[in-house]
């Protein structure tokens, strides 16, 4: 079974009020988007894609990772993830894992874990008890998941919670989402 790493980065970052957009601001000296695609790299999955769509991120992204443009980012995730699971299908992954271009503290071994974990066709990590991406989406519940808005997996866990499977995961799953959380996690 071969299961791909996606990283979701084509949102528009409105609630950041920085001179750059949040995926480019400097969190640790780098690109903010370079951990979280670093990390998705380094859990050594069957590939690396990452969807991108407000800003461009060709000179961020790392050599080896597949960068996907979602031409209508604006209309919400549910499209960004799309791109990424039509891509999917056409390379013939059974799985995804999912995860934020804004989380950077998500490390290596979370990727891992929730790729790795259990039967169920929908596998979540959890922080401290609490759900947050990444998550992985066996193929058979792809069709189920949304086309439009601005939800992805989280629509389609509360639809079906019979076919979520979790697994605790180290790491720090804040997202950055304005100027005040970028100094919080630098």
């Amino acid at each position: 079974m071969t299961v791909a790493a996606v990283v979701l980065a084509a949102g528009g970052g409105a609630r950041f009020a920085g001179p750059t957009h949040k995926l480019t601001a400097a969190f640790r000296g780098r690109p903010l988007v370079a951990w979280a695609v670093e990390h998705a790299l380094g859990a050594g999955l069957d590939e690396t894609v990452v969807v991108s769509g407000a800003v461009d991120l060709a000179d961020i992204v790392a050599d080896g990772v597949t960068l996907l443009h979602n031409p209508s980012w604006t209309e919400g995730q549910a499209g960004s993830l799309r791109v990424a699971l039509d891509w999917c299908d056409r390379r013939a992954h059974e799985a995804v894992v999912v995860g934020l271009g804004d989380q950077p503290l998500i490390p290596e071994e979370a990727w891992r874990r929730v790729a790795h974990a259990g039967a169920r066709p929908i596998v979540t990590a959890t922080f401290g008890g609490e759900r947050r991406p990444p998550v992985r989406l066996a193929r058979e519940v792809w069709a189920a998941l949304p086309v439009t808005g601005d939800e992805g997996a989280r629509a389609l866990m509360r639809r079906r919670p019979q076919d979520v499977g979790e697994v605790a995961c180290p790491g720090e799953p804040a997202d950055v989402d304005t100027l005040e959380d970028l100094a919080r996690w630098s």
